[in-house]
């Protein structure tokens, strides 16, 4: 049918509405055209007369289909829904929440598309668009409107089609949980009425039909694109239904049955050599069809089971050929199953049976030979050759696969068909990549599928770089026929061609080299400095490609019509990866500190780059006699923050050829079955009864606050409240019910078991231990009033188990984590925690907030390159913290040398650990116990105590007096006790140095560290991916585990966190798992959109588990942002409060100085002409709003707003960039105006907060990636007191799903209005504006950006003629600012986020190049 035109209002008075013609919000209700064209085309028209009113129930633009759907409903109709529901799913938009409040309509709908697959008078373009509906189905299992529609389609009904009803019993007789579900399903049936049992008819052959059409098609002969389209889809289809469990589980069993996959390899259409891509799809559906797992328990199969497995068949296989073909079987029978697994040696010894033999053969075995009439497949001797040859050959497990991967590229791999086919993925057509879904057949299923993701991901980033750099490098044929390069990169760099210095032999069981080593030389006279530095500071195991670049053999089309690449257009022969060994100078010197190196004065340009080889591909080259290092004219680096691949392919790779378990509680709920409360401590049998919360609460009256609807009892020794530190025990009595009959059947929704109504927590308390006289021995305790959802989250995570914190923006998530933290480090001493962030900046965040707390900083160790960003004054890295130790040691040593001569004691007892050790147990420790023996006679007063107390003289430099005249015999006692125990935490630190004395290496002493000494260990998720092989070997082992960001960070680096130590006795020591995140904020960042959408590989553990049900605690009260502003996106949290300082302190209630409004959305028209440009792909800029932008800001300034509280963001890395030009233009070097303190993407931001915020849409054509409301909902809450947002109104404003921010943000007028005679800070209350359509004294608006331009100009000229007034200067004189006009710069400086915050091994975000990816 044609496409609807879009109609145009004549006299449409709404600003800017008549140059897009795209309708508005106000356009969706009432009556209009777009309600009038419904009515005559699709919309039934109700009986009583009504005004039309189409809300939320509109699906794409001018199309409202749902609300006009029912019964007698065309196939048009229906149609046109499935077609947006498919264009919804592909853009990631919400799909399936429009059609919860008609589950009844939503089900007719659903069986109208089933019935539509198998219509043939339906066109197969038709067809494959309603099948994929019902693949987005199948995907979103999570919704329960869903579900119910999709389950009965793969029940154990569908084993009504088996091929005969004795393989049937076979299986149901293997399993008695089968046979249940049979006979529930039979008994189902027979107890139905006409019309329900017509359903389940319908249900029960609906696959097996689905699939007879199929196998039809691919041998009818003639076959066009649409058939190939439909085929390929269809697969797909198939490999989903096989890829999760409660699909897969009498799926698996039909399909194996009918013989899909012989009959696929023997269709034309399969052999075509045009359709490589239906052949990888059969290829990855083969590979879940005979994936090693129990269908009906889910346990995964090791490699010895899956072979007895398979040995099974066979066995059955040669008894029936003796019992029934002696004659012409007798080899096969008598043959061990090696020499009968393989096709190449089966296939000889069964043509010696006839076809009717072979039909026999197949019938004993209880395989299908023949199929309905109107199916046309043909079954002969071929066929059926096959299906045996299919069933009984031995396949490569998952495993097998995975090892066979390189994690290093080579020309081959970067240029692999399937790999180029993601470039041109648009969603019309399946790919040949696993996808991360809603459930797992198995732990090692999910690390395959992550492992394949990655590494097409990272080959892709990779082959990216290297057509960029040969792009820039121009390469050219030169006199002679030699390659030149006309251009120039600094990430490449001519080379001739390597020196192999050395190939060392195999190591046993390999039979590849352990190492090729060789050498390149680099020449860098011509690089500037800093190029030169980036070159010298090569890491080593950095990876570098060797390139060999063929200007002559410069193509311009590939054979077959296949799409060349931009490298193979310039004569990219071949691509070698090698490693970094060290890098050297021309006199082959190790330039091991390139900074100091380079500031010498003898430096030569000359440098020599020792390599590690391939070892895989230098064998390859050479058995092939290929000349590949012969060739090699150039070396290509990349940045460090994206060339983290290796180390993180190979971690995944050996997680996936290992059998690491899941904490066993954690095993199922991680999978996506069973209840999906099951990991929760209110599940666990573990779950603590008895607390200590120690600074946890303020008060009692917080104390009883923070748990509204429970009891909150003094224990029985005490009689009324008191104050903190608190204990709580839980006192809880199950609820008994008596079910007149118990459910068999496991529910996904099952609720848990009751507790009683009202929770009782008994509270009790202790005094906390006097740890000495100094200030420095007094704890650091909370001051943060926590909110009673905050203490939940704090509750729960203390407790074993998992729980999941959803922490919108200004929640206090990362208090809560710290709050965990220190619960946990004080009630368990013996157990370790892993902190895990996605950033270093996070990271740091949540460290800092840790050091501020009562732990000890000898426990705490950072790993990984961003610790030296981390604001505190001790170091936490490995290196800091040893060197800690050793300062601390020099320390304790003098107190100990001072005890010693306190007491009397002759010796240098301070020259060691050791002798201070000694000194402790000769003089201290029986000072201590003649004291004691003294302390308990009765007859001993609080004087006679003060008497005997042996350390007077050590303390006299303490807070005097020591002990309080007045002080009565219990207090003196605790005094004694805290001294004491402040000189025995002297003792236990040299304890710990001890090691430090005796260990020599730095290795060692570093290791040591990290295995026994810390207790907090930090990383960024991206390290521990890094170093999960490094940190495991050392039998580094922990209890919990607690990720910070963890919605920002991809599904495998979520688990690898969970699997840095190696079991115990085949069980994970694994105790809890606390996961802080917003799921409605940025997921992870993936460069390829046919990753990030089609496999989905921007899946975060996080988000999973949200889907999956897993109960999450939600954070409900922000105390970052005014109200006014949170408003912009509590739509998105509904149950977001805030906490009452943001409606008392004055910062909140003052208005911003100099402008209308705390926030507002400037429409910015184009600019000389222009609105939104690309002048690379994807490199998107607008200048008219960057100088805006900068416009905004130097008003700002001219105010007296402090550039360190001014944070400048961009929806697009291109207008990033932009904007950073016109600052260096304009700002940078004129100290009134300085620098912001940030100038960042919104991506990069996440996190990150500032006062005031100025926003750059940059779009003017369309939305864009902004249409992710979760990109949206981080560029609203970043600001705490003021927002001002730069874009194209006409665009947001018609755009459907942003319309309830756009709707509170356009209330106000889009014309920047500023209030003449403030200076920062106001005076002025917003309390005094609540009518924001009165105009306030001295308001002015601005017209557009020349206005404010001017205006800025003005105002500068203005400021500096008062500044040359007030030094008394004159006209000619060029003033000196002083030193508070520069004000932030100067202490805070210009901080870029996005080029500071990596490491070298940061997460997702860092893969980008140079650009934010857009939804196409």
């Amino acid at each position: 049918m044609p496409p609807a035109k879009r109609i145009k209002s004549s006299a449409d008075s709404r600003p800017n509405a008549g140059a897009s013609g795209r309708p508005t919000l106000e356009d969706l209700e009432g009556e209009n055209q777009f309600t009038n064209l419904a009515r005559q085309h699709w919309l039934n028209v109700p009986q009583q007369a009504a005004k039309i009113k189409v809300k939320t129930d509109v699906l794409k633009r001018e199309l409202y289909l749902w609300p006009g759907y029912g019964e007698d409903s065309s196939n048009y109709h229906v149609l046109l829904i499935i077609l947006i529901v498919n264009a919804k799913r592909r853009e990631r938009v919400s799909t399936w929440d429009i059609f919860a409040d008609r589950p009844a309509d939503f089900s007719d709908l659903f069986r109208r598309a089933l019935s539509m697959t198998l219509d043939s008078s339906l066109s197969w373009t038709i067809r494959t668009h309603v099948l994929l509906f019902i693949i987005h189905a199948f995907q979103s299992l999570d919704y329960a409107i869903v579900r119910k529609e999709c389950a009965p389609l793969v029940s154990i009904s569908i084993w009504h089609n088996l091929s005969t009803e004795e393989k049937r019993e076979a299986l149901l007789d293997s399993n008695p949980h089968l046979r249940k579900a049979w006979r529930a399903a039979t008994k189902r049936f027979e107890s139905a009425d006409d019309a329900t049992k017509a359903r389940l008819r319908f249900d029960r052959a609906w696959l097996y039909s689905l699939v007879l059409d199929f196998l039809t098609l691919l041998y009818s002969g003639n076959a066009k694109q649409e058939h190939v389209l439909y085929c390929e889809r269809f697969v797909e289809f198939l490999t989903d239904l096989q890829s999760q469990l409660p699909t897969r589980r009498y799926v698996n069993t039909l399909l194996q049955d009918l013989h899909v996959l012989p009959a696929l390899s023997l269709s034309p259409i399969y052999n075509d050599e045009g359709n490589g891509l239906l052949r990888e799809l059969c290829n990855l559906f083969t590979h879940y069809t005979y994936f090693a797992v129990d269908d009906q328990s889910g346990v995964q199969l090791s490699r010895e089971q899956a072979y007895d497995r398979h040995c099974a068949i066979l066995a059955k296989l040669q008894r029936i050929a003796m019992k029934h073909f002696k004659e012409k079987l007798t080899v096969l029978a008598l043959s061990n199953y090696g020499s009968i697994d393989k096709r190449s040696e089966l296939e000889p010894l069964l043509q010696a049976l006839t076809d009717d033999e072979l039909v026999q053969l197949s019938n004993l075995m209880n395989i299908r030979t023949s199929y309905p009439d109107a199916a046309r497949i043909p079954v002969d001797r071929k066929f059926i050759v096959e299906v045996l040859l299919t069933t009984f050959e031995r396949r490569k497990t998952f495993q097998d696969a995975a090892q066979a991967l390189s994690v290093l590229p080579t020309e081959e791999t970067l240029f692999d068909i399937s790999l180029k086919r993601t470039d041109q993925y648009d969603g019309s057509r399946p790919l040949a990549l696993p996808k991360l879904n809603l459930q797992y057949l198995s732990v090692g299923d999910f690390l395959w599928r992550s492992f394949v993701l990655y590494r097409c991901e990272s080959f892709y980033a990779i082959r990216q770089d290297l057509e960029d750099a040969l792009i820039r490098l121009k390469p050219e044929v030169r006199r002679g026929g030699v390659t030149g390069f006309a251009g120039f990169s600094k990430m490449a760099l001519p080379i001739s061609k390597p020196v192999i210095l050395d190939v060392m032999p195999p190591q046993v069981g390999d039979d590849k080299p352990s190492c090729v080593k060789a050498e390149v030389t680099i020449d860098l006279r011509r690089l500037t400095p800093q190029i030169r530095r980036d070159w010298e500071s090569l890491r080593p195991d950095d990876v570098v490609f060797l390139l060999a670049v063929d200007a002559s053999r410069q193509k311009q089309s590939a054979n077959g019509g296949a799409v060349l690449s931009e490298a193979e257009r310039l004569g990219l022969v071949h691509v070698r990866a090698a490693e970094i060994i060290q890098v050297l100078d021309d006199k082959g010197k190790a330039i091991r500190d390139p900074q100091a190196y380079f500031d010498g004065h003898t430096r030569s340009d000359i440098r020599k780059i020792q390599l590690r080889l391939d070892a895989t591909s230098y064998k390859a080259d050479t058995e092939a006699n290929r000349n590949v290092y012969e060739d090699i004219n150039l070396i290509v680096r990349r940045s460090s923050r994206e060339n983290n691949f290796k180390p993180v392919l190979e971690s995944i790779q050996d997680l996936t050829l290992s059998e690491v378990p899941l904490a066993s509680w954690l095993h199922e709920v991680f999978l996506g079955y069973g209840d999906p409360a099951g990991a929760t401590f209110k599940q666990l049998p573990n779950r603590l009864k008895k607390i200590n919360f120690r600074d946890t609460f303020l008060d009692w009256q917080h104390l009883v606050e923070s748990f509204p609807g429970k009891i909150i009892e003094p224990s029985d020794d005490v009689s009324s409240s008191f104050g903190p530190p608190y204990v709580l025990e839980s006192v809880e009595k199950q609820v008994e019910e008596h079910p007149s009959k118990p459910s068999k059947k496991r529910r996904r929704d099952v609720e848990p078991a009751l507790m009683s109504k009202v929770e009782t927590l008994k509270v009790s308390t202790y005094k906390p231990p006097n740890n000495g006289p100094y200030p420095v021995d007094a704890p650091k305790l909370n001051k943060i009033r926590f909110t009673p959802t905050q203490i939940d989250a704090i509750y729960s995570g203390t407790q074993p188990g998992l729980t999941i914190i959803v922490g919108p923006p200004g929640t206090g998530k990362t208090d809560v984590a710290v709050q965990i933290i220190s619960n946990i480090y004080h009630n368990f001493p013996e157990q370790k925690t892993l902190l895990v962030a996605h950033s270093n900046q996070a990271l740091n965040q949540l460290f800092a907030k840790i050091v501020a707390l009562d732990i000890d900083e000898r426990h705490l160790l950072r790993l990984g390159h961003g610790e030296e960003e981390l604001e505190t004054e001790g170091s936490f890295s490995k290196h800091g913290r040893v060197e800690s130790f050793l300062d601390n040691r020099q320390r304790f040593l003098y107190e100990v040398s001072r005890l010693a001569a306190s007491m009397g004691a002759p010796g240098a007892h301070g020259n060691s650990a050791e002798t201070a050790g000694y000194f402790n147990k000769v003089y201290v420790e029986p000072a201590w116990a003649k004291f004691n023996d003294i302390i308990q006679r009765e007859d001993v007063g609080p004087e006679d105590i003060v008497r005997a107390f042996p350390f007077h003289a050590y303390f006299s430099d303490a807070p005097q007096p020591l002990f309080p005249p007045e002080a009565d015999r219990e207090t003196v006692l605790e005094i004694a006790n805290g001294c004491y125990r402040h000189i025995s935490k002297i003792f236990e630190e040299l304890a710990d140095v001890l090691p430090f004395e005796i260990l020599r290496r730095d290795k060692d002493k570093a290791n040591y560290l990290l295995t026994s000494e810390a207790r907090i260990i930090a990383m960024t998720s991206t390290h521990a991916a890094m170093k999960r092989g490094e940190i495991a070997s050392l039998g580094f082992q922990y209890d919990n585990v607690i990720m910070e960001e963890a919605a920002q960070i991809t599904e495998i680096e979520n688990f690898i966190p969970l699997a840095l130590q190696k079991p115990k006795n085949g069980q994970m020591a694994l105790q809890r798992v606390v996961l802080c995140g917003d799921h409605y904020q940025n997921s992870p960042v993936i460069q390829g959109l046919a990753f990030r959408h089609y496999a989905n590989l921007e899946q975060s553990l996080f988000s999973r588990l949200v889907r999956l049900g897993v109960p999450t605690i939600n954070l409900d009260q922000q105390g970052r942002a005014r109200p006014s502003i949170s408003n912009l996106y509590r739509w998105r949290y509904p149950q977001l409060g805030d906490l009452p300082h943001t409606q008392t302190e004055p910062e909140f209630l003052t208005a911003n100085a100099g402008f209308r409004y705390d926030y507002q959305f400037v429409n910015v028209p184009d600019y000389r002409g222009m609105g939104e440009s690309e002048p690379t792909p994807h490199f998107i800029q607008n200048l008219g709003e960057a100088e805006y932008a900068v416009a905004i800001f130097q008003y700002m300034r001219l105010l007296g707003y402090p550039a360190s509280k001014i944070s400048i963001l961009a929806t697009y890395a291109g207008q990033k960039a932009l904007i950073k030009d016109v600052l260096a233009h304009r700002c940078a070097k004129n100290p009134i105006f300085g620098l912001p303190r940030v100038v960042t993407t919104v991506d990069k931001y996440q996190g990150e907060q500032n006062d005031y915020i100025i926003l750059s849409l940059t779009r003017t054509t369309r939305v864009g990636y902004l249409r992710d409301l979760r990109r949206l909902t981080v560029a609203l809450s970043r600001a705490r007191l003021g927002l001002y947002i730069l874009g194209r109104r006409a665009v947001f404003e018609s755009c459907y799903e942003l319309r309830d921010a756009f709707s509170l943000l356009l209330r106000r007028p889009d014309k920047l209005a500023l209030v003449t005679g403030e200076l920062w800070p106001s005076k002025r209350l917003l309390a005094d504006e609540t009518d924001d359509t009165k105009k306030l004294e001295g308001e002015v608006v601005m017209e557009g950006v020349e206005h404010l331009g001017q205006w800025v100009f003005e105002m500068t000229k203005t400021k500096i003629a008062e500044l040359r007034k007030e030094k008394g200067l004159s006209e000619e004189v060029p003033v000196e600012m002083p030193k508070e006009v520069v004000s932030a710069e100067a202490d805070e400086g210009y901080l870029p986020l996005d080029e500071e915050e990596g490491d070298g091994e940061e997460g997702e975000g860092e893969r980008v190049k140079g650009f934010e990816i857009e939804d196409s």
